[in-house]
């Protein structure tokens, strides 16, 4: 196999996507699509399985997601495609792995819409009563699919303003948070212990809650789907330093959430892990705060989160339809917008019908998520290790030892995953061999690149 840096081009003589996005840009949408504030809804579960050691679960989630960022950075610098796992794989693991490849980041990116649809529904569901469920997962997908109609650099400008919004909302929070230690409530100040606890590391219980926090870090890879709009396209590292930025921001910002809230978390006894830090400002704040942090949420990360997400997956799409592993149609782009209409109709349909049919199975839908995200990272690290086995300029610690930590990281991750969704994915991936096998005898899976 010959390597080289070439872009993977368009099919067919369809219109391009358009370049208009720089570092500022896919930095924004990075960040908008982890949401800054994902350690504040997680924090229980992580304060549970680690023992309290959450920051130090939080630092080590950081450090493991390293691996697989690098990777990304790595792939994204020789191989810059719309297409992501996809069209890394494809390149160096050959047209039906990278079929395959495709195939199951599409069960991360198609889903991952559809289950922050849901938790959107169900707090807007508390808040406004009148409004059932099932509505308000139509309102927020309806909300999404207009802003992002009109192009990625809208998108990217409201998702700008939502990573603003968030920063502020955390702000607030460790405000209050601080405030509440001062006045003698957890540890009543800010110690170490949400690092190394009172009496040594348990490191078994640490790596347990690293295995939750490290689902907060997912979405940096998204901004791998837009190697194809960015301003400048001899940049090839644009897209690796952008995802390695937004991997650093969320670490630091992440590990400080959980070193405040760490320290507070003594001051109650947690009766839900999923309304923890509502139940935590409750009673060390004041009624008014859980109600003040819930609309905050709803408002500014409830109806943005959803734009980075639905953008990123429409992207993939594309790139499947533009190889023709998918309908045709969704190879297409807007010759005004430049955006890909219909994979973005297609993406957003098939994530609202997930959304309404699993609205009341968030775990599982939950669990999906993370299963999709993580065998894509398998088909990355894989990439990684084949396309540059025999390549002058390899790097024995890039190139052989990151995926080959990276590797062991998502297994051991996987090792502790759902068991009605290994079943799920186990299932999705058949279908994916099926339908691979059909597009073989159609001779449409080995085509140039």
């Amino acid at each position: 196999m010959t390597h080289s840096s070439t872009s993977i081009g368009v099919a067919h003589g369809d219109t391009p996507l358009k370049r208009t996005l720089g570092f500022a840009d896919l930095v924004a949408y990075g960040l908008a699509y982890i949401a800054l504030i994902a350690p504040l809804t997680s924090l229980g579960f992580v304060w549970g399985a680690s023992g309290g050691m959450i920051a130090a679960s939080y630092l080590i989630g950081a450090i493991c997601m390293y691996f697989t960022a690098q990777s990304y950075a790595t792939m994204s610098r020789v191989i810059p495609t719309a297409g992501s796992v996809y069209g890394f794989a494809r390149k160096s693991l050959g047209n039906r792995l990278g079929f395959i490849a495709g195939w199951v980041i599409l069960m991360d990116y198609l889903l991952i819409p559809a289950l922050v649809f849901t938790l959107m529904s169900v707090g807007m569901e508390l808040l406004i009563p009148e409004i059932s469920r099932g509505a308000w997962i139509c309102i927020v997908a309806f909300i999404t699919l207009g802003i992002n109609w009109f192009g990625i650099k809208i998108t990217s400008r409201v998702s700008a303003f939502a990573v603003i919004g968030q920063v502020v909302i955390v702000a607030v929070v460790m405000y209050l948070a601080i405030t509440a230690l001062q006045g003698g409530a957890g540890n009543g100040a800010l110690t170490a212990k949400p690092f190394f606890g009172d009496s040594g590391i348990p490191w078994g219980q640490v790596f347990s809650g690293a295995s939750i926090a490290v689902m907060a870090f997912l979405g940096f890879d998204a901004i791998s789907t837009l190697s194809e709009e960015t301003r400048d396209p001899s940049d090839k590292g644009l897209i690796g330093r952008a995802i390695m930025t937004v991997l650093v921001v969320a670490g630091l910002l992440f590990v400080l959430i959980a070193w405040v809230i760490g320290n507070l978390m003594p001051a109650i006894d947690m009766q839900d892990p999923a309304t923890a830090i509502f139940e935590l400002l409750g009673q060390t704040t004041g009624p008014w705060a859980p109600a003040a942090l819930a609309w905050s949420l709803a408002i500014v990360v409830g109806f943005t989160n959803t734009l980075p997400m639905m953008a990123g997956v429409s992207r993939v799409l594309f790139a499947m339809g533009r190889d023709r592993q998918l309908p045709a149609i969704l190879g297409t782009v807007h010759a005004g917008t430049g955006v890909p209409r219909g994979s973005l109709l297609a993406s957003t349909a098939i994530s609202t019908a997930v959304a309404l049919s699993l609205r009341d199975q968030i775990d599982v839908l939950a669990s999906l998520v993370s299963l999709g995200a993580l065998a894509g990272f398998i088909m990355l690290h894989l990439s990684v290790m084949a396309y540059f086995k025999n390549a002058a300029e390899r790097s024995w610690f890039f190139h052989m030892l990151v995926p080959a930590l990276g590797l062991l990281v998502v297994f051991a991750v996987l090792s502790g995953m759902h068991a009605m969704a290994l079943g799920v994915g186990c299932a999705w991936l058949f279908v994916g061999l099926l339908y691979g096998a059909y597009l073989n005898r159609q001779g449409r899976v080995v085509i140039s690149v």
